[in-house]
């Protein structure tokens, strides 16, 4: 008896539990590759100098890439050698990878721009006179704009990074449907909700890494091995900082391409777990499960039969109406609007949350890509994880798996809420958040940054190169400040006889100095800063919680044979309904709140360098509360709807137990008459 046991327990190293493994890197690199491309967001968007909205375009590039051939990948897909499918996209997300940083080795040197000549600035023994120079960098303007117009395509680069970016999307795309459906297909029902939460979770630690490799690398100067560091007069904290953002995507190319190799070698098709290898099933395992059999309309044991050759011809055929199917499910509809409105905040969010620390709460992109990397991502992988045992300890079903879901979004919601009331105040620039005497205000007009104090200097209104007085307050340039000297170099140049600093100033003040840079925030918002990181870190955790319970609510809600179709057309209509039009509007609206833009050499409008904190705050917050109001209602619909199949199925399921129950007992009844009657017509014939 011992060794019938031993032989039938599964093997530790099962080629289904390989596939687990192999699956769980992939799943790891690719979002490995995904959250480095969100923390390299800002940078690529100064190294470009390109908007918010363009940013939201060359992000949602990934998702254009996908839905192009998502549908048909996923219909051939699953008929065909799923695993080496799988290869292929790793190879072809590689690829996509390394032409995303190939830009770099075509661009020229990075120039950001500065009011100060360099070749001066960098000699300790040349002092710069900020309110004279500028009157002839402003008369040379023109002739230096026509020489630098002929390097201006480079700007243009950009499409490398749009078109790497969509490689990747079209490589991932056999990863999730074909990934998750052949574990399902093969995995005990009881165990396929802890198997994707396995997976989901070794696939959030891509992220943490991702945004750690991201954080490193935003602070390494772009041209890092090419110029000499001494020369560069700005740091990271600087909003023309431009980090060494091509490193991070040449690292996430060759993980992605050791990612694929162990699917070159995996099988085609397993036999299900439970069963032995001549397909021989253990008591009670059926390969769609009792849950799913309640939820879907028919039972289809197409996933048991051999496989045959290929014919494209035949599956062409039922691939119309097999959408046809898929699509006349009002569940699946529902699940798919619900995930759609969900989406557009979660990929707005993400994509903006680093910026939104920077300019909200003043850190530096490299420390807010560092925290969400460090604190943010675990709590989510701790959320996805906690989800998936919370399914398997309490065997929670279609309705227990929605109420749990549902249950933990709104707690989500909870926390942005208070998020809203975790604010600092502007930071104070003068001619545009404060006036030059100090007093709030609040301009997008360039005329804005002039004064009297500086009329006299004929300052450049289109750069940004500030300066950081001894009053708090930062000036845009160090003319716009009226400084009439300077003293050092580099990083340390210091200037002196600011006559905006003290003239203008309601008390004069004894220091008129500026240093380059931009002043800090107030000590308080660093306080409120981690307050908000606490909230951010309990948000994460219980919207992760749900991740794993929604998805089982699909899984269970569909036909078997329509899998691997429904999870594609999923990311179909998701990511071209939400991926794509979400990072653009979120980066147009967020566009709108921008107080000075950048210039670029020929005069046009570059990235921007400063937002009006509040506005920023209400439009990025504000659009993710309308979204999630508008899916909580949509999750009502569906829950109802869940609920009334759930009744309508207990009723039947009751009317056919009380048919069953009659028909027993009435043949019970009939069995006990037949020797009654018998006996009777025996004794009237003895009487006889």
């Amino acid at each position: 008896m011992g060794k019938d046991t031993k032989e039938a327990r599964e093997p530790c190293c099962s080629r289904l539990k390989m596939f687990l493994v192999s699956l769980s890197f992939v799943y790891f690199a690719k979002a490995f590759q995904g959250s480095y491309m969100k923390s390299s967001v800002i940078q690529i968007e100064r190294r470009f100098d390109v908007p918010s909205s363009l940013i939201g375009v060359i992000d949602g590039s990934f998702e254009i890439g996908n839905l192009l051939i998502i549908a048909f990948v996923s219909y051939f897909g699953a008929k065909l050698h799923r695993p080496k499918l799988i290869a292929v996209g790793c190879l072809v997300m590689a690829s996509g990878s390394f032409l995303t940083a190939l830009p770099h080795f075509f661009q020229e040197r990075y120039q950001y721009e500065t009011t100060i000549s360099q070749s001066s600035s960098f000699n300790s023994s040349q002092s710069v006179f900020p309110c004279v120079a500028n009157q002839s960098k402003a008369q040379d303007w023109t002739s230096e704009s026509k020489a630098a117009c002929e390097n201006e395509a480079s700007s243009y680069m950009w499409i490398y990074v749009f078109l790497g970016n969509m490689i990747r999307g079209i490589g991932e795309t056999p990863v999730m449907p074909l990934g998750i459906s052949y574990l399902d297909d093969f995995a005990r029902e009881e165990n396929t909700a802890f198997y994707i939460a396995c997976i989901q979770t070794v696939g959030i630690m891509g992220p943490v890494f991702g945004f750690l490799l991201g954080s490193f690398c935003a602070k390494l100067y772009v041209d890092i091995g090419a110029v000499d560091l001494e020369t560069v007069s700005i740091d990271h904290k600087d909003s023309r900082w431009v980090g060494a953002w091509w490193l991070g995507f040449l690292v996430t190319g060759v993980v992605m391409l050791l990612a694929g190799i162990p699917f070159w070698f995996l099988p085609r098709s397993l036999p299900k777990q439970g069963e032995d290898g001549k397909g021989k099933k253990d008591k009670g395992n059926d390969s769609t499960g009792a849950e799913q059999d309640r939820f879907i309309v028919e039972k289809s044991e197409a996933h048991l039969e051999k496989p045959r050759p290929v014919v494209f011809s035949e599956m062409a055929k039922g691939f119309l109406p097999s959408l046809k199917r898929l699509f006349s499910n009002t569940v699946f509809l529902l699940i798919i609007l619900v995930s759609l409105v969900q989406v557009n905040g979660f990929v707005g969010m993400t994509t903006f949350k680093p910026k939104y620390m920077e300019q909200v709460y003043g850190q530096s992109p490299s420390k807010a890509i560092f925290f969400i990397g460090i604190m943010t991502l675990p709590a989510v992988a701790l959320g996805i994880i906690t989800g998936g045992f919370v399914m398997k300890r309490f065997k929670l079903g279609v309705l227990g798996a929605a109420r749990l879901s549902i249950s933990v979004s709104i707690l989500f919601f909870l926390c942005l809420i208070i998020q809203y009331f975790l604010q600092c105040e502007n930071a104070q620039v003068a001619g545009l958040t404060v006036s030059y005497q100090g007093v709030k205000q609040f301009s997008y007009q360039q005329e804005s940054l002039l004064s009297q104090c500086n009329l006299g200097c004929s300052c450049s209104l289109k750069h940004w190169d500030p300066v950081c007085a001894y009053n708090g307050i930062t000036y845009a340039s160090p003319c716009l400040a009226g400084c009439q000297s300077s003293t050092g170099s580099g990083k340390e140049m210091v200037f002196h006889n600011c006559t905006c600093v003290n003239a203008e100033w309601p008390l004069p003040v004894v220091n008129s100095s500026a240093a380059l840079g931009q002043c800090s925030r107030h000590a308080d918002c660093n306080h409120i800063f981690k307050y908000y990181m606490a909230m951010n870190v309990l948000s994460s955790f219980m919207i992760a919680c749900g991740a794993t319970p929604g998805f089982i609510v699909l899984l269970r809600s569909i036909q078997p044979d329509l899998k691997s179709l429904a999870l594609g057309m999923q990311i179909l209509i998701i990511r071209t309904l939400g991926g794509i039009p979400g990072p653009i509007y979120f980066g147009a609206l967020i566009d709108r709140t921008c107080l000075k833009w950048g210039s670029k050499k020929c005069g046009g409008r570059g990235a921007c360098r400063l937002y009006d904190s509040d506005a920023f705050r209400v439009t990025f917050l504000g659009l993710l509360y309308g979204l999630y109001s508008l899916s909580y209602l949509l999750w009502g619909f569906l829950y109802s709807r869940l609920s009334r199949r759930q009744k309508e199925l207990a009723l039947q399921n009751q009317v056919k137990a009380s048919e069953l129950e009659f028909i027993g007992v009435h043949k019970h009844n009939k069995e006990m008459d037949l020797p009654l009657q018998s006996k009777e017509e025996q004794e009237r014939d003895n009487s006889v």
